[in-house]
């Protein structure tokens, strides 16, 4: 198949991400760091300029925007559908560029590759379906750094911004980004222009949580959790074995059941087959091979001895130092996520397993070996990974509490003051949802914590709301504070302890009162409360900048790749 065929590689990307995004659909995914909501207000929060880090701009600022039009929920399923899609559609151009002659076999291999592997199972059940972007871009990217300097023009540099852009939805997509870029472009022999143009793109495209990071106050203590994000040895294989089999992630509960036993062993097997036979057909033929397949295979080496020392005594004690003095550094905490980064290469690897089986067997024959072993040694990542991905439908509590509060300037407190919750309609622990609900700032406790061992604080004002909620909830304190609600949600068990000052004065006091009492919430209104402290009109103008540079380096990148397969399409 030429490079100007992917009919066959969309088909079966269709098929393969339909066979696990499908029960995604119908409802809200509210999964641990997952939250999907109808409707995400147009917030500070939303667009990263509220104080908090930037962990999800300009993801965030997106679902605000087209969810005024949109339903979250949907929304929050088909982009992580498209990312998976896109995942294999992108590795498999990949495989067709750099591995012509591994022909259709090749490029398919690499689909399923690139979309069924326990990388992908394993940040879906974490709930991070937003980072799977950054990662599907990947192989976008390699080949859209290629074209710039193969066949220079508006359209391939259009393409590159929008293949970042695409990456740059999360922080540390565009990280994935500037890596896999910086290490394409180095391969390539660049010249200094050129160099200076891809970096400039790059910047372009991470404006927004850029812009973010320079509101973003700092928190009250240092950024810990070096040890808790460490790659974590699954069973029988060790650390290492886990890294090498594309797996490993922190949280053992997000962890499909086919590799919580001995069967990840067999899984890994499989895999790592694949990989070595790969690498050696590679290596075999590397005079012929373009230069970036070397430059992929030293980035996916370095990145899994990395990932590895990383979780040893000397790496924890290096990752720590950087997370105590180095300004965000904490995109580097949980390191396991930057394995993502050796995928390239290993689509490429199993993309020549398949190449040389079809010199033997017809191209059918040589895929569905190579899918029998990624998919049969996990087959649980099929139905939202084994079934533990399932959306649900919000109690009425939620839309009659965003109602009742409305736009409001004055901030909402959300109690118990951790973001985690284990709600008794949802089907496992997941952070609340009610900082995408309202439209008003949200209080809610910033401190991650990591079986039982408390890894961040939260910033100072944020902090201080916290601290009176825990000494009762003075309703007087809490105005000073900007504080005009106190939300309480209840808990799996039902009953969850309200700060006494509150339930105390809420029916003889004239300065506050419950205004709601329902099965899930119970809400709060502190009348005298003073408006809290919004962002100034500086911060909102660079948001918007920000956000629109990088809207438009979408919209490009999306426009350019619809022309070229426009004029490729009329030539034939």
């Amino acid at each position: 198949m030429s490079r100007s065929s992917p009919a066959p590689v969309a088909a079966l990307s269709a098929v393969l991400t339909a066979v696990i995004c499908w029960p995604l659909f119908g409802g809200y995914l509210l999964h641990r760091d997952a939250v999907a909501t109808p409707r995400s207000p147009l917030t500070a929060a939303a667009f990263g300029i509220d104080g908090a880090p930037p962990r999800a701009i300009p993801q965030d600022g997106l679902l605000a925007l087209a969810s005024q039009v949109v339903d979250g929920g949907f929304l929050v399923a088909a982009i992580t559908a498209l990312a998976l899609f896109g995942a294999g559609v992108g590795y498999g151009r990949l495989a067709g560029r750099l591995l012509p002659g591994a022909g259709t076999a090749g490029m398919l291999a690499a689909a399923v590759a690139g979309i069924w592997n326990p990388f992908v199972a394993e940040r879906l059940l974490q709930g991070h379906w937003s980072l799977l972007t950054g990662y599907a871009a990947l192989g976008w990217i390699v080949c859209a750094v290629l074209d710039v300097r193969d066949r220079p023009g508006w359209r391939s540099w259009a393409v590159l911004a929008g293949a970042f852009a695409v990456a740059g939805f999360t922080p540390t997509g565009a990280v994935f980004a500037l890596i896999v870029g910086a290490v394409c472009v180095l391969s390539a022999r660049p010249t200094l222009p050129r160099a200076a143009a891809v970096a400039g793109v790059w910047t372009a495209t991470a404006l927004p949580w850029l812009v973010s990071a320079g509101f973003s106050e700092s928190p009250t203590g240092p950024v810990g959790g070096a040890e808790a994000f460490a790659a974590r040895a699954e069973t029988g294989l060790g650390t290492v074995g886990s890294v090498l089999g594309l797996g490993g992630i922190w949280n053992a509960e997000a962890v499909p059941a086919s590799r919580a036993g001995w069967w990840a062993a067999v899984a890994t097997g499989c895999f790592l087959v694949l990989l070595i036979v790969g690498s050696v057909l590679l290596v075999r033929t590397r005079r012929a091979l373009p230069a970036a397949v070397p430059a992929l295979a030293a980035l996916a080496l370095a990145v899994v001895l990395l990932v590895t020392l990383a979780a040893t005594g000397p790496g924890l004690d290096l990752t720590g130092a950087l997370l105590t003095h180095v300004p965000g550094a904490g995109l580097l905490r949980d390191t396991q996520k930057y394995l993502a980064l050796a995928v390239p290469f290993v689509v490429l690897a199993v993309a020549a397993v398949a190449g040389r089986l079809r010199t033997w067997v017809p191209t059918g024959f040589a895929v569905a070996t190579i899918a029998l072993l990624l998919i049969a040694p996990l087959p649980d990542l099929a139905w939202g990974v084994g079934g533990k991905l399932r959306p649900v439908d919000y109690p009425p509590d939620y839309a009659r509490v965003t109602a009742l509060i409305g736009h409001d300037d004055r901030a909402v407190a959300v109690w118990p003051a951790s973001p985690m919750r284990d709600y008794p309609w949802n089907h496992g622990p997941s952070l609340s949802p009610l900082p995408r609900m309202l439209d008003a700032p949200v209080v809610l406790d910033e401190e991650l914590a990591v079986d039982g061992e408390a890894i961040d604080r939260s910033p100072q004002r944020v902090r201080e709301v916290i601290d009176v909620l825990e000494a009762g909830g003075g309703p007087a304190e809490l105005a000073r504070l900007g504080v005009g609600w106190v939300v309480i949600e209840r808990d799996a068990a039902g009953n969850v302890a309200v700060p006494a000052a509150l339930d105390r004065l809420a029916d003889d006091s004239r300065s506050m009162a419950r205004v709601y009492d329902g099965r899930d919430l119970t809400v709060y209104r502190i009348d005298a409360a003073r408006v809290y402290p919004p962002p100034g009109t500086g911060a909102w103008i660079a948001a918007g900048i920000a956000h629109g540079v990088w809207v438009l380096c979408l919209l490009a990148g999306l426009a350019a790749a619809v022309a070229r397969l426009s004029a490729r399409r009329s030539r034939y």
